[in-house]
C-alpha cells in the first residue's frame, strides 16, 4: 500500500478513539455500503484479531454501522449509529472469531436484503486506511481511496478490452486494474480505480457490453 500524503500516515478527521478501528473500521462498512448500492435489511459483523478482542472499547462496532449508514469517519451521528440503525430498519450481529487472519484488524461483512446478499473482507492497515481483501469470494485488492468500479463478468476474451475501450471514449483515466476468477471460463470480476467519478449513465452503458453482468462503483 503505497501512501499518498502525511493524512494517510496521521489519520483523517475521525470521530475516536482510533484510526485503525474507528476510522478504518467506518470506511470499510462504507465501502460495503456502497458496493451493496443501498441500505441493507441486515447485517453480520465477523470481527477477527484484534478487532474482535477490542471492538466495543474501541468503538469499531458503532463505526462499522456508521459506515453502513453511509456516514463519514468524521460525522458525529456515528455516536448514535446503533439507534440510528434501528430507526432506519438495519438488523445487525457482530460476531468475535478466533480463526487466524493475515492482519489482526479484519472484518467480514455480510449484509443483505429482500434482494440480494453480499459478503467482503476488509482490513484497516492504520492511519484511517483501509483495504478490501474479498467480495463474495473473489480476491481483490481495493484501497477504497479512489474512485472505482467493479465489473462482474463472464470470463471471455475482449471483456476486459472492451470496459477500457468505453472508460476512454469518456476521458476516464485508469489509475489501476486487477482481474481475478475463482476458475477459467467462469464467471470473474474487474476492479478499476479511476481517477474520477464517473456518472451512472456509463455504469449502465459498460452494463449493456457484451458478457457483462453487474457493475457497482465506489465514490470519492
Amino acid at each position: 500500500m503505497k501512501y499518498t500524503s502525511v493524512f494517510d500516515i496521521i489519520g483523517p478527521v475521525m470521530i475516536g478513539p482510533s484510526s485503525s478501528h474507528t476510522a478504518g473500521a467506518a470506511r470499510i462498512g462504507r465501502v460495503a455500503r456502497d458496493l451493496f448500492g443501498r441500505l441493507p435489511k441486515w447485517a453480520k459483523i465477523h470481527l477477527y484479531g484484534s478487532f474482535a478482542e477490542t471492538y466495543k472499547g474501541h468503538g469499531t462496532d458503532v463505526a462499522i454501522i456508521g459506515g453502513l449508514l453511509d456516514y463519514e469517519t468524521y460525522d458525529e451521528r456515528i455516536k448514535t449509529a446503533f439507534q440510528d440503525a434501528k430507526n432506519a430498519g438495519l438488523e445487525f450481529e457482530f460476531i468475535p472469531e478466533t480463526d487466524h487472519t493475515e492482519h489482526p484488524n479484519t472484518a467480514r461483512i455480510v449484509i443483505g436484503d429482500d434482494d440480494t446478499e453480499m459478503s467482503i473482507v476488509g482490513i484497516s492497515i492504520g492511519g484511517g486506511t483501509i483495504e478490501i481483501t474479498e467480495l463474495n469470494g473473489f480476491p481483490l485488492r481495493l484501497s477504497g481511496g479512489m474512485p472505482a468500479i467493479l465489473v462482474v463478468h463472464n470470463d471471455r476474451a475482449g471483456c476486459i478490452a472492451n470496459v477500457a475501450k468505453c472508460l476512454a471514449e469518456y476521458d476516464i483515466n485508469i489509475g489501476h486494474m486487477e482481474v481475478s476468477r475463482k476458475e477459467r471460463g467462469n464467471m470473474a470480476l474487474m476492479v478499476i480505480e479511476i481517477d474520477q467519478n464517473i456518472d451512472q449513465s456509463i455504469m449502465e452503458e459498460i452494463e449493456l457490453l457484451p458478457n457483462i453482468t453487474k457493475v457497482t462503483r465506489i465514490k470519492k
